[in-house]
């Protein structure tokens, strides 16, 4: 088993009238976060990474059309919980985060992994923040909306090439 690399991306997903989804963790009932996820690779943009870990874990693909990602140019390192951190090299104690979101319908199809999520819920902005077992999640939803009065949509995400 190959070390996960200690620096992830968070992604709020959101509607226009700030309703946040949130996912219930598979492996920790009741644990209720928005989308996250740590690179695949040192040199996997954080784009594509926050884009992958979207349409993993609820079937939503950012098109970079109708579904824009927006980078909030925000980081968080974190202490990794130390239920988790025999996922990471010996030593590893610390997680880098970057803090994405994106605005959806609220009609969207949700498609949830089972091997990652029970189930999801949307909440106004508020109540989800306080529903987030991170803390950082917690902060992230709560900056919604200022961010969004800043934050500018993200190029499309690059898409993987597939040899056939």
């Amino acid at each position: 088993m190959s070390h996960k690399i200690p620096e992830s991306v968070l992604v709020v997903i959101h509607t226009a009238g700030l309703d946040v989804l949130l996912l219930e963790r598979a492996d920790r009932p009741g644990f209720w976060q928005s989308v996250t996820g740590s690179l695949d690779a040192p040199d996997e943009p954080l784009l594509g990474t926050a884009a992958r870990e979207l349409r993993e874990e609820t079937g939503i693909v950012a098109d970079g059309a109708a579904i824009r990602l927006r980078d909030w140019q925000l980081s968080n390192v974190y202490d990794i919980y130390p239920v988790w951190r025999h996922r990471y090299a010996p030593g590893v104690t610390q997680n880098t985060e970057h803090v994405f979101s994106v605005e959806v319908p609220r009609d969207i199809a949700v498609t949830l992994s089972p091997r990652e999520h029970l189930r999801y819920v949307w909440l106004p902005y508020l109540e989800a923040a306080d529903r987030c077992f991170s803390s950082s999640n917690a902060e992230a939803v709560l900056q919604l909306p200022q961010q969004l009065k800043q934050a500018r949509p993200c190029a499309a995400p690059p898409v993987a090439k597939k040899d056939f």
